[in-house]
């Protein structure tokens, strides 16, 4: 009951949740974070040579919350994922790369470790599986170029051969009863798949056709059997059963640019893109800044193996050896270093964004703002 001369006075509900605050997220569990990144990237597309995957675990469980990307992980790096409570480290260098024989706090890799452990921050390098995705690093870095189209300079293949086994063999054989027995040998080879036979007609005569599939190490067994047979011998036929390529997939790009510009007019483009106020070049031989460039192959981080050979009327890339320099040079490529690293780290805002989708914003994914490239212009 309201008292006489009061009124009653309408005011509109306040939001409980404070105006510009992000929403509440989920957490995840460390391996279901690891599954979900392996899906992102498969490690299986990462050269031999590296290391990549889940390099330091905290004892499980582990819940993540923040997830903290840098190019490189460097102990200034590390204080501040520190500082900012980061669950795990996606790096895209690995900071392990040569085997650690001991965990001290002598060398500055070996702190790095330590650290991680103490405050329970996993870390994790995709490196040159982001490398050789269609969504990854090189692809990013074309972007620099302007309008092109671009293909893998060294494609991917695929994870597994599309059949058991590395080689098929096939061979014909018109004696059965000689054949029961080659077969019965044949079963007994480990490494053995897809043994079938058929009948086929050859020369005018019926005869079986057998077609298996076996490994390397089988296929020497297999041989040294039919040898003892000069007549399935001379029959045989051996395939090497190749991995199929896997479309817009690999190391390196090849750019076509929609429309040739002037060598001059790319620079700009790539300081742009990079946000650098210098690069490094060298002028192709019987080029000058004005030279149209039409196709330009790039590779980020370092290039020299990746480009090496390859027709482009530009080379772009973090760095080359001197002597690659020079051979490009020699060919009429011009080429643009820009530091190892500045190639790669302005993938890592579009990284994050990628991943915000990919993980369905369960986590809170953040960039350094530490990380930097090593060398600068003085």
């Amino acid at each position: 009951m309201l008292l006489p001369g009061t009124q009653l006075v309408r005011r509109p509900l306040r939001c409980i949740r404070a105006w510009g605050r992000p929403p509440s997220r989920s957490a995840m569990d460390l391996r279901e974070l690891v599954s979900a990144l392996n899906d992102f990237a498969s490690l299986s597309l990462a050269e031999r040579w590296d290391n990549v995957g889940l390099l330091v675990e905290p004892s499980p469980p582990h819940t993540v919350n923040t997830l903290f990307l840098t190019n490189d992980l460097t102990e200034e790096v590390m204080e501040e994922a520190v500082q900012k409570k980061a669950d795990l480290i996606l790096s895209y260098h690995p900071p392990i790369f040569t085997p650690l024989k001991r965990v001290t706090w002598k060398t500055w890799k070996e702190r790095l470790v330590v650290r991680a452990l103490e405050h329970r921050i996993g870390i994790y390098s995709p490196h040159t599986a982001y490398d050789a995705i269609p969504h990854g690093v090189n692809n990013w870095l074309t972007k620099g170029l302007g309008a092109c189209t671009s293909v893998p300079l060294h494609p991917s293949t695929a994870p597994s051969y599309p059949a058991e086994g590395t080689h098929r063999v096939e061979f014909c054989a018109d004696n059965t009863e000689h054949l029961d027995t080659v077969l019965s040998k044949i079963k007994d080879i480990q490494e053995i798949s897809c043994l079938t036979t058929l009948p086929a007609r050859v020369e005018g005569e019926e005869q079986t056709r057998v077609t298996l599939n076996c490994s390397q190490k089988a296929l020497l067994e297999v041989v040294a059997l039919l040898s003892q047979n000069s007549l399935l011998y001379h029959k045989t036929e051996i395939l090497l059963l190749q991995k199929p390529l896997l479309p817009h997939t690999g190391m390196g790009r090849l750019c076509t640019l929609s429309e040739p510009v002037s060598l001059s007019d790319v620079i700009e483009r790539i300081k742009s893109h990079l946000k650098l106020p210098h690069i490094r070049l060298a002028v192709g031989m019987g080029k000058t800044l004005e030279s149209p460039v039409k196709k330009a192959a790039l590779c980020a981080g370092s290039g020299n193996s990746v480009l090496k050979g390859m027709e482009a009327d530009l080379y772009l890339t973090g760095e080359m050896s001197h002597h690659d320099v020079l051979d490009a040079v020699a060919n009429g490529i011009s080429v643009i270093l820009c530091e190892h690293s500045n190639t790669e780290r302005g993938f890592l805002s579009e990284l994050r964004d990628m991943l915000s989708i990919h993980l369905q914003n369960k986590i809170n994914i953040i960039v350094s703002e530490k990380d930097r490239d090593p060398l600068q212009v003085a």
